[in-house]
């Protein structure tokens, strides 16, 4: 690791924070993943040692800390209150990207089994239904791929093959059309409205299963940059 001296506070927020992968895990314990296997998933690309060795780093420098997991297998990564300092810094970097790099952007080149994995922790348990509710994602494409969420106890489990659990509600689409609503880009609604989401079941739980999701954390600021003119001047992000 680069050694930029101790005479400037972004020097030594750089020797912390600026590796690569460093912000995106930081990104993933700030949104609750706490488990090594959670954070691997989300974050596709990054060797499980690299991974091992950017969390040593970041105990290290007292961002998080590790806990024996409740299940008394393996332990767990927590933020500490200097970590959780950080949601301002992720946010800010979010915000800054939606705004000067939105054009360079492509939502589109998320893969299912990522995108679902993001949904599944972008929930809102108080929301869900009383009794389980199994949910088929069907990607259509660009590969076709089926993934359910179980959704019981104010949890979702995420499967890649059948539960075993009658599914309630079935839910087509493109990879990247629910990309494009889980950031932003477009309305739940929108999608629905125009056939690019197609969803079967009981009318009550279609109509509900919006409201069970948070999307991204980032969603207002996109769509709101997503339909701004393109002539009209950039100003500093909210």
């Amino acid at each position: 690791m680069a050694d930029y001296g101790r005479y400037c506070p972004v020097a030594m927020a750089s020797e912390v924070m600026a590796d690569r992968w460093t912000p995106l895990i930081v990104r993933e314990l700030v949104l609750g993943n706490t488990r090594f296997n959670d954070i691997a998933r989300a974050l596709p690309g990054i060797s499980r040692s690299l991974l091992v060795q950017r969390l040593r780093h970041l105990e290290r420098n007292g961002v998080l800390e590790t806990w024996p997991s409740p299940t008394g297998h393996g332990s767990e990564y927590h933020l500490t209150p200097a970590g959780r300092d950080l949601e301002r810094v992720i946010d800010s970097l979010a915000r800054w990207a939606i705004e000067w790099l939105f054009d360079d952007m492509e939502p589109h080149r998320v893969e299912p089994t990522t995108l679902m994995w993001w949904m599944h922790r972008r929930v809102d348990p108080e929301r869900f239904p009383p009794h389980r509710t199994v949910i088929e994602w069907r990607h259509t494409a660009p590969d076709p791929e089926t993934i359910w969420f179980v959704l019981e106890h104010g949890a979702v489990s995420v499967c890649t093959q059948h539960p075993g659990f009658d599914v309630d509600i079935v839910v087509s689409m493109a990879t990247a059309d629910l990309a494009d609503v889980f950031q932003g880009y477009r309305l739940w609604r929108e999608a629905v409205d125009s056939g690019d989401i197609s969803v079967i079941g009981s009318p009550r739980l279609v109509a509900a299963l919006p409201s069970w999701f948070a999307w991204s954390p980032w969603l207002d600021i996109t769509h709101a940059r997503s339909i701004r003119p393109a002539n009209e001047p950039r100003t500093l992000a909210g």
